[in-house]
């Protein structure tokens, strides 16, 4: 596969403990150079990624931690900011504790009150469309849950379905298969975690993942490139 084939696929992520400004400029740097689809970062830096981003093809995105649960107020009031502080996409985690109670009205509900915001706070600052990724934790929940969790995430508005997985933890194939099995074309797959190489990545998508992020999105990329550059005459 084609640099030009790949690069927006991939979600550059720069969310390991103790980031520094410096390691997410740097970051921005190189995903500008090899045009990765999104750099994703907490929201502390997207004002800093929004910057250095500008004028390149490289979305910014606003990883949000906060789960929503008894906080989704202020899950929201953390998304909003990240919208007024320069994100194009936010991943947001879906309410699993909501799911997991078979309290589904109010996983929907919690979600789409956040896609509501988003889109409100995005169209009154004239951003445009902000994409809204809800992250599913598939490997703590059973396959009917699963497939609930994408309906819940079609229904709210998102725009992809997020694998999450534990830090570490390859994301397993049979989970991107099951999420784009039980979601309408519209919303795409995004798959999160332990994705190391370009044949990892090239699995990810051949089982139905439309974005791949990972912290080693740049050097794949610049392997790929690398590799083209050998073989050209």
């Amino acid at each position: 596969m084609r640099t030009a084939d790949l690069s927006k696929t991939l979600d550059h992520t720069v969310l390991a403990p103790g980031t520094t400004r410096e390691d997410i400029e740097r970051a921005c740097e190189r995903a500008r150079a090899v045009h990765v689809a999104a750099v994703c970062a907490s929201p502390a830096y997207t004002r800093v990624v929004a910057e250095r981003l500008r004028g390149s093809d490289v979305r910014t995105c606003a990883v949000i931690d906060v789960p929503a649960g008894p906080d989704a107020r202020g899950q929201i009031a953390i998304a909003e900011q990240a919208v007024c502080d320069g994100a194009d996409e936010l991943e947001v985690p879906l309410n699993l504790a909501a799911l997991r109670a078979g309290a589904f009205g109010r996983a929907r509900d919690d979600l789409m009150r956040l896609v509501q915001a988003v889109r409100t706070r995005a169209a009154n600052d004239a951003r445009g469309q902000v994409l809204v990724k809800a992250i599913i934790e598939a490997p703590l929940l059973d396959e009917a849950h699963v497939r609930m969790a994408c309906k819940i995430v079609a229904d709210a508005g998102a725009d992809f379905a997020m694998i999450g997985s534990a830090p570490g933890t390859p994301v397993a194939l049979e989970d991107v298969e099951l999420m784009r099995e039980s979601l309408p074309d519209h919303v795409g797959v995004t798959a999160l975690g332990g994705v190391r190489s370009v044949d990892e990545v090239q699995a990810m998508i051949a089982a139905g993942a439309a974005r791949v992020g990972t912290a080693n999105a740049v050097d794949v990329l610049e392997h790929i490139r690398a590799t083209e550059r050998r073989i050209t005459p």
